[in-house]
């Protein structure tokens, strides 16, 4: 059934407006067809319309590329999802009890560097400092963790940013030259790359990125929403978004340094999950590691090795301040849907693609 366009642009428009985006981009590939919307801008008072092929920063999107690494270096014999960290990294405390597939599916029980406040009060006073991987590893694994091993889920950057050390142990490479070896030639990804840790630019064409939000003011469970006083200022036009394009993202190094594109990112997540870069057995043993395993905790069900289930599709979201984006196939059904907006996260606390994404969906599945 061809896609109700006009339904569609009335619902990017909406979502759009409502959560004050500067620009967002939807690609949605199906066997009924495409459907292509591009909204606003790619930068605040320019006309300039962001494309397929406009670059932006992808956030935890890049932890599918490492967690796909750490999975090929599983099939190549190299480690094992059973192995203890301790094996890699014997600084990790309790490292004898953790292993590689813990930290791919976020049940290491390791604490979020990211939830420090040491990071978020770096990230609103020095947006240009530059983070080693070393300098995060050990503001997380210096506080106590949050459950024993396997005995809870919590997203923590702290693991991907392990798993990507790992990598670069074992592979004998830089992240960003595995990245380029393993997936960005052979899937012909030119709009992708891995920034050097100093590296605060975007290659052209790209997007700025914007936000309302600082990182302590919304720091923490339910804290997420700006201050009414604060949304009042902005609803008058007495705020403005701050400008984070060349904020320095090293902070999420292997859990969130990518840049891509609309037209990459499509490529990129149809051959995750269709299993073009993995073998069978190693495909599989990713795909059943998305299972449900505490019934009253959503989240944990829908994490597996280095990707996320949403509905029916499987793929990971992205956000640092300043960009969001989702992206997703559905194998079952062949739907890919690729969505990200260029304010992140929302005055309200919400995240702008993701929620658009599932805004179309009864229109995908209709």
């Amino acid at each position: 059934m061809p896609f109700d366009t006009a339904a569609m642009d009335a619902v990017v428009e909406e979502t759009a407006t409502q959560y004050r985006e500067v620009g967002m981009v939807v690609l949605i590939e199906t066997p009924d067809g495409r459907y292509v919307k591009s909204w606003g801008s790619t930068e605040l008072g320019s006309t300039n319309a962001p494309t397929l092929d406009t670059r932006m920063r992808i956030g935890s999107n890049t932890k599918t590329w490492t967690g796909t690494v750490i999975l090929q270096l599983v099939q190549e014999g190299k480690l094992s999802v059973d192995d203890p960290v301790s094996e890699y990294r014997p600084d990790v405390p309790n490292g004898d009890n953790i292993t590689i597939g813990q930290l791919l599916d976020m049940r290491s029980g390791l604490y979020n560097y990211t939830e420090s406040l040491e990071v978020n009060e770096a990230l609103d006073n020095d947006p240009q400092r530059v983070w080693t991987p070393e300098e995060l590893v050990a503001i997380g694994i210096s506080q106590p963790p949050y459950f024993p091993p396997g005995e809870g889920w919590h997203y923590s950057n702290t693991n991907t940013t392990l798993l990507g050390l790992i990598a670069e142990e074992i592979d004998g490479k830089p992240l960003a030259r595995i990245y380029q070896d393993r997936f960005f030639t052979p899937l012909g990804l030119s709009g992708s790359s891995f920034p050097a840790n100093d590296d605060t630019s975007l290659p052209a064409p790209f997007s700025n990125g914007y936000t309302y939000s600082g990182n302590v003011e919304t720091l923490g469970e339910g804290n997420e929403s700006l201050p009414p006083e604060k949304l009042e200022a902005i609803d008058a036009g007495t705020v403005q978004p701050r400008n984070t394009t060349n904020d320095n993202p090293s902070w999420t190094w292997a859990a969130g340094q990518g840049v891509s594109t609309s037209n990459d990112l499509a490529t990129w997540v149809q051959a995750m999950v269709k299993g073009d870069l993995l073998d069978e057995e190693t495909q599989t043993i990713r795909m059943d590691s998305v299972a449900p395993t505490d019934p009253d905790d959503p989240a944990s069900a829908n994490y597996g090795y280095g990707l996320a289930q949403m509905g029916p599709m499987y793929g990971h979201t992205g956000e640092l301040p300043g960009y969001n984006s989702f992206m997703g196939y559905d194998p079952v059904n062949d739907v890919t849907m690729v969505v990200w907006g260029n304010l992140a996260p929302t005055a309200d606390g919400n995240a702008p693609a993701a929620r658009l994404a599932m805004a179309l969906m009864p229109y995908v599945y209709a």
